[in-house]
């Protein structure tokens, strides 16, 4: 039974996240959620009483998400390449989504601006892990800003650069990354 709820709650979750995209920043609704995820209202308020709850778990598995996929990337990624290099590859990856993955936080903030605490939390400690691990604080800072100004830029729907310019801007990251 507990993997059963496991699983309603993966797919609120999913379904949540796929509304919030569709639908726009602060248009999320419940109802929409519970059809999409194919559970009744009901179900979706057992596992989420209220919709902040809802908006918390989807910012939380977001980040939890981001934090195995950086992971993974560091053990499984490309041979010899620095954790900044796989940081900046993965977070190149994901702004290269049509849609990027968390438009949805808009509807989070919109909801409770409270979310952007864990945001901001992960994001530092992203950030001094890789300050641990790279030995040469200008080329972290340069990398780091700029990818993050690429994942503003697509959150926000304001990318003005072409697909040749980002290429050039990764590639010219991971140089200086390594």
């Amino acid at each position: 039974m507990k993997a059963r709820r496991t699983n309603s709650r993966e797919k609120i979750l999913a379904a949540a996240a796929d509304v919030a995209r569709e639908t726009g920043p602060g248009s999320l609704s419940l109802d929409a959620v519970a059809s999409r995820a194919g559970v009744s209202k009901g179900g979706l308020l057992y596992n989420f009483p209220t919709k902040a709850k809802l908006m918390q778990a989807l910012v939380e598995d977001y980040l939890s998400a981001f934090q195995q996929a950086l992971e993974a990337a560091r053990t499984n990624g490309v041979s010899g390449e620095s954790p900044l290099a796989a940081y900046i590859r993965l977070s190149a990856e994901h702004a290269e989504e049509s849609k990027p993955s968390a438009t949805w936080i808009f509807s989070a903030i919109a909801e409770n601006p409270d979310f952007l605490t864990p945001i901001k939390s992960f994001r530092r400690q992203v950030f001094e892990r890789l300050k641990e691990e790279t030995p040469n604080l200008k080329a972290l800072l340069v990398c780091y800003l700029a990818i993050e100004g690429l994942r503003s830029m697509n959150l926000f729907g304001s990318d003005i650069l072409s697909a040749d310019e980002r290429r050039l801007l990764i590639s010219t990251l991971l140089e200086i990354a390594e």
